[in-house]
């Protein structure tokens, strides 16, 4: 097999493990159903990743640098702080059935049992809370938020938002979207000095 077909057979795997994570959860899903879904043998799963916790950790981060990516253009755009925050708020929230949230949901919660996903894990969360610390950062040097502690701000808002697009993913009508989104606005509002309308 060349280079180019085992990087394309690897991502190939990789979008087929996170479909098999999404239906069947990060701790029901076997290499055996990767393999089967895949059309592969289940050794070459193995040649690809060598253990079952390291094809769940490398498919969640396939799956979590979807999010980063867009993440990415957000923070490394031109827009001035104030726009860029408002894009973070809208970005985290949960659209739809949300499949990414899916994925982070069970990704925290295996993390509690398998070292290698919480690595991973980890790693790419720890990303969010120091882009949105940056954003802040820069907004404030401009003088468009009123902050002491932007790291400490981006972890507030970030629990807040992590907290209410869990409810909004895992409990159906218990909270809206709008609720959510009013809800993040005002907490991010208080935290940077700023009017709740400024974040619509």
């Amino acid at each position: 097999m060349t280079r180019r077909a085992a990087d394309v057979r690897l991502d190939s795997l990789l979008r087929t493990a996170c479909d098999v994570i999404v239906e069947r959860g990060l701790a029901n899903t076997r290499t055996a159903d990767v393999a089967q879904a895949a059309g592969v043998s289940q050794a070459l799963v193995f040649y690809h990743f060598a253990t079952k916790e390291r094809l769940l950790a490398q498919a969640f981060a396939y799956a979590v640098e979807q999010d980063l990516a867009r993440l990415d253009a957000v923070v490394r755009s031109s827009a001035p702080p104030l726009t860029k925050l408002r894009r973070l708020l809208r970005l985290y929230t949960p659209a739809g059935r949300s499949i990414s949230w899916s994925m982070w949901i069970d990704g925290w919660a295996e993390s509690l049992r398998t070292p290698e996903l919480e690595k991973v894990c980890r790693r790419l969360d720890l990303r969010w809370r120091q882009d949105l610390a940056a954003v802040i950062t820069d907004g404030v040097a401009a003088g468009t938020f009123d902050c002491t502690d932007p790291a400490g701000a981006a972890w507030r808002i970030n629990a807040v938002m992590d907290g209410l697009a869990v409810q909004l993913a895992v409990h159906e009508r218990v909270i809206t979207r709008r609720q959510v989104g009013e809800w993040i606005r005002l907490v991010a509002a208080r935290e940077l000095g700023l009017d709740p309308s400024q974040l619509d």
